[in-house]
Parts: structure tokens; sequence; C-alpha cells
């Protein structure tokens, strides 16, 4: 078994928060369950405490002000005391099994660097889910979305983390251009077999405006997606030559 460092980040989640720390708290390599609570109002903050006096794997990390995910993620990646992150959004939830699963995988193929698991989109609207292209684009969400990445501390540093460029606040995106990057210079395996992590939808969620898009009922101003291709494939080249200069320093392998 290997431990893993879950890392949440959290904006106002006290709704949905315990449920995904109690999704953590079955899974037997969560090591550390890092929330890291990004200038929350609400209760998140007591939530986290509750759950720290009954476990101590639980955590708490505090950002300054709202900075968004990406931002929060980076930096809790950075006080995570295990090989491997996990990354859960605080209104998600692993499925039990999920962190074993992904445990065994690495034990099976000790050069990957990272491992997918298979989403479970709930309670979404049936005019998406209906759609007989939903699940085809469904398993392309499955390989972007954070909460279905574990992937190893280093090749994530490596990487940079999540771009915290603007325009992904404004658009969402940032998980895209990290796959993007991780798919290009190291493959993004994906465990198909069963579903593993649940995305519960709520109004405003990112995943709607994705489905919409690639299913044809939405289509966004042309500067958008400009925008979000530029700087994603900023974020790419950023990274490769990065990893390029690791390996001509011969820091990494391949």
């Amino acid at each position: 078994m290997t431990p893993i460092s879950i890392l949440i980040p959290c904006y106002n989640g006290s709704a949905t928060l315990a449920r995904a720390l109690q999704s953590c708290l079955i899974q037997p390599e969560a090591a550390q369950i890092v929330v890291i609570d990004d200038g929350s109002t609400d209760a998140s903050a007591d939530i986290v405490a509750h759950y720290g006096r009954l476990d101590p794997r639980v955590g708490l990390l505090r950002m300054p002000y709202n900075g968004g995910a990406a931002r929060a993620r980076n930096w809790g990646a950075l006080h995570a005391t295990h090989e491997l992150l996990a990354f859960l959004d605080a209104d998600d939830e692993y499925l039990p099994g999920a962190l074993s699963a992904a445990s065994a995988f690495f034990a099976h193929y000790p050069a990957e660097v990272s491992v997918r698991l298979d989403v479970e989109y709930t309670d979404f609207p049936v005019e998406l889910t209906a759609h007989p292209d939903f699940a085809e684009h469904a398993q392309t969400l499955s390989n972007t979305v954070p909460s279905s990445l574990i992937v190893r501390r280093a090749v994530y540093l490596a990487l940079g983390g999540f771009p915290m460029d603007e325009v992904f606040r404004r658009l969402g995106g940032e998980d895209g251009a990290f796959s993007w990057a991780l798919r290009e210079i190291f493959g993004n395996p994906r465990l198909d077999d069963v579903k593993r992590v649940r995305m519960h939808y709520h109004t405003g969620i990112h995943a709607e405006r994705y489905f919409r898009v690639a299913l044809g009922l939405q289509i966004p101003p042309p500067a958008d997606v400009a925008d979000a291709f530029h700087y994603s494939r900023q974020f790419l080249d950023t990274a490769r030559a990065g990893i390029a200069q690791l390996r001509t320093a011969r820091v990494i392998d391949g």
C-alpha cells in the first residue's frame, strides 16, 4: 500500500465538504488529507477542524485571500508529505476502493507517473446525460478533471502545477491545460473498468459548460476559445521546456 496525500481546495464548500472528507477517510491509502481553505467566509474551516479532531490525517491550510482552485492546489502540493498526490474537489467524492486501485496501478507499473480514475456524473441535467454522445465526452472529461488524478509529486512540481492564469479562473480549463501537458510528455492512463470518483452536479459547475459546448448545445465566444487555447498551449510549451532541461541535466530519466 502506497501512502497518498489528498489535497482538497475549498472555497465556501461547507455544504459538501463533510461528504468529501468522509470519502477520503475510508481510503486506507489516504495518509494525509489537506483542505486548502481558499478564503472561505462560511463554516468550511470549522468542518475541517472537527474532522481533524476525529482523525489526525486531516489538516487545514489557509490562503490569505481567494485566489482560485489552481493556486490552492499548488500551495497544498508544497505541503504534501507523500510521493503520490491526489486531488479532490470539495463537492466531489471518492468511491470505496478508489485509492487502492490507484496504489495497485503504481505498484504494477512503477515507471508510470500518473493515473486517472473514471468519473460518475451524478444529477447532471437529463438534457446532457440523455444525449447519444454524452458517454464519449464523459470519458474525455474523466481524463482531465482534478478529482480523477493521482500523480507523482515530483512530476507535478516539475510540470509547474496547475496553471494560474486569470483566463482559467474566468472560463475554467486549467485542468485541461495540465492534462494536455501531462499526456503529451508522460502519458495520461485511466482506469476505466469501474467508476471510482463521483462528481455531483450544481449550478454553474464548469463540467456543465464543457458538456454543453462539446455536445453542440452552447457556442462559446470565439475570443474565449482563442484565449483558452493560447494559454493552454503556453503552459504546454513551458512545461515541455522545463522537463527537457531536467532531462538534459539528468535530473529525470527518459
